[in-house]
């Protein structure tokens, strides 16, 4: 038997992780923030699928991929959190459990990143606890999926 699949979905700019506004989003890479959801869902016995893009349609089609293949979505939409209607749609209509994930806090930065769409579709949002918000969010996707289970 395979273990629940869990989406990682990242938007634009994230590939940049590492290299843009250290101060904001510190030294932790793309890649490093793959590693650390990899091992946190081992440790809880789900896999996962890691992407970034930096278009919106792209986006919009890997949520919708996720129908019938995935458990659950963790979501860092980035620049798509206060504009992607079609985003927030998608989430909506695949009918799965959305944990959407910002390294900053996004409350606490310029007033127009302040609105998410993108919560509109999630269970929980994790923002301001850096790149370890995807941990917390692996955390508690299993726990979404555990009781989706039973």
């Amino acid at each position: 038997m395979n273990p629940p699949l869990i989406a990682v979905l990242n938007g634009p700019n994230l590939n940049m992780l590492g290299i843009r506004e250290p101060e904001k989003y510190g030294s932790a890479t793309l890649d490093d923030v793959e590693a650390l959801c990899a091992e946190t869902a081992e440790e809880f016995g789900l896999a996962i699928d890691f992407r970034q893009t930096n278009s919106e349609g792209e986006l919009v089609t890997w949520v919708q991929e996720c129908r019938g293949r995935a458990a659950g979505i963790i979501i860092n939409p980035a620049g798509y959190t206060t504009t992607s209607i079609a985003t927030m749609d998608a989430l909506l209509a695949v009918g799965l459990p959305v944990i959407e994930v910002h390294i900053t806090n996004i409350h606490r930065r310029e007033e127009f990143r302040h609105h998410s769409f993108i919560s509109k579709a999630a269970v929980g949002v994790i923002c301001g606890l850096g790149v370890q918000g995807y941990a917390l969010a692996m955390r508690a996707m299993a726990d979404l999926v555990e009781q989706d289970g039973e």
